[in-house]
């Protein structure tokens, strides 16, 4: 491990850069001085060194003259670089002609024609020599000081930067003893590291390294743009030899005051996911001046979106959770990020339908996005009126009411369990997901005045949210393992938080946006409904191999892997189209429109009111019953039991992304 050293605290008194100054006036002054005679001798050799001390005087005043312009005295020696180095040859230039035109003012003739030419020569040897020496002397004794040897991963600018930021950054135990470039650039050097190799060939770099006895200790990721499956590479390959590896900052980012010390690998990097080009624009047309209420306020999900709504210039932000303490820690986070946002904090269950109504009716929000819902499969197995209750009841609740006041679009967040669930949270999900779709409908067929627009946005598991298992890994890493996946071919998609967020901003712009006839619009008069492009699923044990790597271990060596079973509700496989749906790319990046069945408004009305009051009277068995009726597709497994390893008809948004490529010879699909 790369150890990063305390900063030491220097307490310079208020005159000190005065005093560097003077002592660089001192020092040039004496160079300059030296280099008058010699100059001199140079120029005529019979004449002889000696020579009056006016002579050496007229030398160190015509450069202290002749560098304030070039700002030769403000100069750090030990950090010269070829822009000092141009100064340096200008302040010598003129300090010769000043001094020659002095000898000449003076009645001395010149030693020769060549003299101001020779003199500045001389000057800018003697100053710009003393400047380069002390700076590669510092760099000779930086690595007799026994610092930690690094091998450097990245572009040749990347590396370029880094080695210089390096330099200047005299607390980093640090040294650089090879870079690993990301093209064929082998046998070149940079600032006088040598090129080891290109990065595909790590695994022969670090060999050859090994038998040379020069194993790093560390290799550092330089470049902010190397991520995904050639990162998670070389994190093997580095596993392999028991060398731990970092990410640097990225150098275009930091200020003057920024420390260039190592980070750990983010898991996030490993995912590879391609940059999706948001509408941020239209988000900004959706969001601004307007009120917006954000149920769930305090969880992962939603208080993310209410970080990014909230710069977006909303007129009032509500943020409405049942947990207190959720909502303190964003209201706090607001308070420092957002201070100049309006910001209104509700205590409110989604399930009281009369608190929901009074708070409705007094803010009256021109937005709402529903993210309030439980989502964890085993507790809402353990207790299932409260996860129908709250999932299925507690969404019909916050969207009758929105729509009784006005609103005009309620975004609600679904999850790729509502497909062809096998847990009760997917299931209730599921039927969230329906009755949105057929107030949807009906609002779409009414026209431009026929009431709220319900946009459902479905997507996978967010890196890090409460309950997933990245935090869970990295609290058993931090008590030394082992971690524990359930099934060794468990896979799950997974996506970054802020990403997730933007696109389902994403979705409510194009959603509430009413552009035309178009494949899309189509699609959602007829109950289709968003589902964000999760990429290709993960396996979760090849994440819980990574993480151990990023901890710089070894799995199954220094950390153990257990399997523990399904739980219950659990399936290997989670999918993001029903086998029966037809996926679709929509004219937004980032987005796919899938077009689950639907149910009159009525029907679906009468089955939630049924479901309601058999939970509310304990009666989770026939709440199941009207549930399954509603949802035939729920396949329940509420003892955990190993089902079909490969879904029928699940595809990845990847293979529908390809699919659709090959159909129509191009790519009018989101990357």
């Amino acid at each position: 491990m790369v150890s990063q050293p305390s900063q030491p605290q220097h307490h310079y008194p208020r005159f000190w850069p005065l005093n560097r100054i003077a002592v660089n006036i001192l020092l040039d002054g004496v160079l300059a001085a030296l280099a008058a005679p010699l100059a001199r001798w140079l120029a005529a050799p019979q004449d002889g060194l000696l020579h009056p001390l006016w002579f050496l005087a007229g030398g160190g005043v015509s450069l202290a003259v002749s560098g304030i312009p070039f700002r030769i005295p403000q100069q750090y020696w030990r950090f010269s670089g070829v822009s000092d180095l141009l100064g340096i040859a200008g302040a010598s230039v003129a300090s010769a002609l000043l001094f020659s035109l002095g000898l000449v003012w003076a009645g001395f003739p010149l030693p020769s024609k060549a003299f101001p030419v020779i003199y500045a020569m001389v000057l800018l040897i003697l100053l710009g020599g003393s400047r380069v020496s002390l700076r590669v002397a510092h760099r000779l004794v930086a690595r007799r000081e026994g610092r930690q040897r690094v091998v450097l991963i990245g572009t040749a600018n990347t590396a370029d930067l880094y080695l210089m930021a390096l330099e200047r950054n005299h607390d980093m135990n640090i040294r650089v003893v090879g870079l690993v470039g990301l093209k064929q650039q082998a046998g070149q050097r940079i600032q006088n590291v040598p090129i080891l190799g290109h990065v595909q060939e790590i695994s022969l770099v670090l060999e050859r390294m090994r038998r040379a006895g020069s194993l790093p200790k560390a290799l550092v990721v330089a470049d902010p743009a190397f991520k995904g499956q050639a990162l998670s590479r070389v994190l093997a390959v580095a596993a392999d030899y028991g060398i731990a590896v970092f990410r640097t900052p990225v150098m275009t980012e930091l200020t003057p005051a920024d420390q260039v010390h190592l980070r750990p690998i983010p898991i996030e990097d490993l995912l590879n996911r391609p940059q999706v080009s948001l509408d941020h624009a239209g988000m900004e047309r959706l969001i601004r001046q307007r009120t917006v209420m954000v149920t769930g306020a305090g969880g992962t999900i939603g208080s993310e979106l209410v970080r990014q709504i909230a710069r977006l210039g909303p007129a009032c932000l509500v943020l409405l959770d049942h947990g207190e303490f959720a909502l303190w820690q964003i209201d706090v986070e607001l308070a420092d990020c957002a201070p100049d946002i309006l910001r209104q904090v509700v205590v409110a269950d989604v399930r009281d339908e009369e608190r929901i109504d009074a708070v409705m009716a007094h803010f009256r929000p021109d937005l709402v996005f529903h993210a309030a819902a439980l989502k964890h499969v085993p507790i809402v197995e353990a207790n299932p009126e409260e996860g129908v209750l709250t999932n299925v009841h507690g969404t019909r609740v916050v969207a009758d009411a929105a729509a009784r006041y006005g609103a005009a679009a309620m975004v609600v967040i679904s999850t790729d369990k509502a497909v062809n669930p096998s847990s009760l949270m997917g299931a209730s999900k599921r039927a969230a997901e329906m009755y949105c779709q057929a107030l949807d409908i009906q609002a779409r067929a009414a026209g431009g005045s026929g009431g709220m627009r319900c946009i459902t946005v479905r997507f996978g598991n967010v890196l890090g949210s409460t309950g997933s298992v990245v935090p869970l890994f990295q609290r058993q890493l931090e008590r030394g393992g082992p971690l524990t996946i359930t099934h060794p071919e468990m896979r799950r998609y997974f996506m970054t938080v802020p990403e997730a967020v933007g696109l389902v901003l994403q979705a409510s712009v194009r959603g509430t946006s009413g552009v035309g006839v178009t494949g899309t619009d189509d699609l959602l008069r007829h109950g289709g409904i968003f589902v964000l492009d999760m990429g290709e699923p993960v396996k979760i044990v090849d994440l819980a191999r990574q993480m151990v790597r990023l901890a710089g271990l070894k799995p199954d060596e220094d950390v153990a892997i257990h399997f523990t079973g399904l739980r219950a509700g659990e399936k290997l496989y989670e999918e993001l189209f029903h086998g029966r749906e037809a996926p679709v790319p929509t004219d937004a990046p980032g987005l796919f429109m899938a077009t689950p069945r639907v149910v009159e408004l009525a029907d679906v009305r009468a089955a939630v009111d049924q479901i309601t009051a058999h939970a509310r009277r304990g009666e989770a068995d026939a709440a199941l019953q009207v549930l399954c009726q509603l949802v035939p597709e729920f396949d329940h497994n509420p003892h955990g039991e190993v089902r079909s390893l490969a879904p029928a008809g699940a595809k990845s948004s990847d293979a529908v992304r390809n699919e659709q490529i090959k159909a129509d010879g191009t790519e009018q699909v989101a990357p």
